[in-house]
């Protein structure tokens, strides 16, 4: 491989290489699991709840450490300047008139807390006040008796209280100053608190809280991850199952456990799996059934015209033939194209029909069927919510198949009557009837049943099919049952009555 400069810019010759495109943002994405997920939420509020409890409480007890402090050095003030205005020296009997003899008396009767300091402080002419106090022991690093710089602060301080920062340690304080009127203080009496132990004890707690939280935060992460492992185990089930799915493989089920939402997702899920099971089967079938009912014309029409010769009577028999299976097959065609459409909701389109009106005009056009003895038998006086168009195709039809299994001569009877809230149009005929074997498949696709007579019918065997799906689509039935004397019935069982006409109810 060589480089070449190029009106200073460089280019490489040599080999061709490829370089891979970037990954998406869809493909490079790691996706994390639901689990995980609710793991990492649920120790979000843990911990931010956790968290804020050990923030609030730590925030109590310092509030409830000032709070004593401030009552400590309250109480200390007031007893001292309670005592300056109504004591006495226990030596003269009559008032103090000598700051150092006033503190000395009261520090003497004091018996001060282990954090905290009562001095007396008397000024002098420049550098740090002198000071009176008990002795007592004091568990910090500098405390205020043996710091001169903090004395000299707060006896000059012009407040009554306060707080000394220092690298040794925080003081609380609060003075009493003592004088004669009209001049400069010349004494102060001071109460002192080193807050630090108590500091300690609320930190000590603070961290025994957040310990407590952490253990508690891992106990709860353990906890977490295995009930939500058991919660979602149905949903990674479903994933599973999911994922394993093929068109040649639904028989796969998720076994429900329990009655929660997870277990009704389960139901629900196979409920779908046994709803695509079955679409599947029948539409393989339905496949295989409709490939096999054309390929016999087409098959039938290429022999014929691959034989046919040059006699004109031959060629005529052979258009004749053809032209007869191309209608067979047009017919199979419509009749596919129906059914297709029964899936659709707007298949049927129901409107307020006289059902009277409605049987008397489907036993005109069947009567255009055969010759047979073709009757009336009874119409029911009502109005009712009907698709005319389909429920017409569907009697006609019911009608044909009658006469396709009936002789000349033979009866069929048309009708309608309401039973309860059920309305029912039927046809009945008088011929050989239904085998018992053949009512449970009749009205599938493609399925014919022994012929009634000892013969099959020529059509496709989509005509009950047809039928079954029009009742279907008025939310009914078809029924089929024997015929008093001889022959079959088929009646459309429908939930469209409406009340009779003239009726007040």
């Amino acid at each position: 491989m060589t480089t070449t400069t190029t009106a200073g810019t460089p280019r490489t010759t040599g080999p061709a290489t490829t370089t891979a495109p970037a990954p998406t943002p869809e493909t490079g994405r790691r996706r994390v699991s639901a689990r995980v997920r609710i793991l990492l939420w649920l120790l979000l509020v843990m911990t931010v709840a956790l968290a804020s409890v050990a923030m609030t409480t730590r925030s109590f007890l310092l509030r409830d450490v000032d709070n004593r402090i401030n009552g400590l050095l309250t109480q200390e003030t007031g007893e001292f300047a309670n005592f300056e205005e109504r004591g006495g020296d226990p030596q003269t009997g009559r008032p103090f008139t000598d700051a150092d003899r006033l503190l000395t008396v009261f520090l003497e009767r004091q018996y001060p807390d282990t954090d905290q300091e009562l001095i007396g402080l008397v000024g002098g002419a420049g550098g740090a006040p002198r000071q009176i106090r008990q002795p007592h022991p004091l568990p910090v690093a500098l405390p205020l008796h043996r710091d001169p710089g903090a004395r000299r602060l707060i006896f000059a301080s012009p407040d009554s209280s306060g707080v000394l920062r220092r690298p040794q340690g925080e003081i609380r304080w609060a003075k009493v100053t003592v004088g004669r009127p009209g001049r400069e203080p010349d004494a102060a009496f001071v109460v002192a608190f080193h807050p630090e132990r108590e500091q300690a004890r609320v930190n000590t707690v603070f961290r025994t809280l957040l310990g407590i939280s952490g253990v508690a935060l891992l106990l709860t992460t353990g906890i977490a991850w295995a009930v939500a492992g058991r919660i979602l185990r149905p949903v990674r089930v479903v994933r599973a199952a999911a994922s394993d799915l093929t068109e040649q493989d639904l028989t796969r089920r998720i076994p429900v456990h329990g009655h929660d939402d997870i277990a009704a997702l389960a139901e629900t899920f196979n409920g779908m799996l046994d709803r695509l099971e079955r679409a599947f089967a029948a539409q393989r079938e339905f496949v295989d059934d409709a490939g096999h009912e054309l390929r016999t014309p087409i098959t039938i029409v290429r022999g014929h015209l691959e034989v046919m010769g040059d006699d004109p009577a031959e060629r005529e028999e052979t258009v004749r033939l053809v032209t007869d299976e191309l209608d067979r097959m047009s017919r199979i065609v419509e009749d596919l194209l129906l059914l297709a459409k029964a899936e659709r909701p707007d298949f049927v389109t129901p409107e307020p029909v006289q059902v009277a009106e409605l049987t008397a005009d489907v036993y005109v056009k069947a009567r255009t069927l055969g010759t047979r003895d073709w009757q009336l038998a009874e119409v029911a006086d009502l109005e009712a919510e009907l698709d005319p168009q389909r429920i017409t195709q569907a009697m006609v039809q019911l009608a044909q198949n009658a006469v396709q299994h009936t002789t000349t001569g033979q009866t069929i009877r048309i009708g309608s009557r309401a039973e309860g809230p059920h309305l029912q149009l039927y046809v009945a005929d008088s011929g050989p009837g239904v085998q018992p074997q053949d009512a449970e498949v009749i009205f599938e696709r493609f399925r014919r049943g022994t012929a009634r007579r000892g013969t099959r019918g020529s059509g496709a065997g989509l005509g009950l099919s047809i039928v079954k799906a029009i009742a279907e689509g008025h939310r009914g039935r078809v029924r089929l049952h024997a015929t008093p004397g001889g022959g079959a019935t088929f009646a459309l069982v429908l939930h469209a009555h409406r009340a009779p006409e003239g009726d007040p109810t």
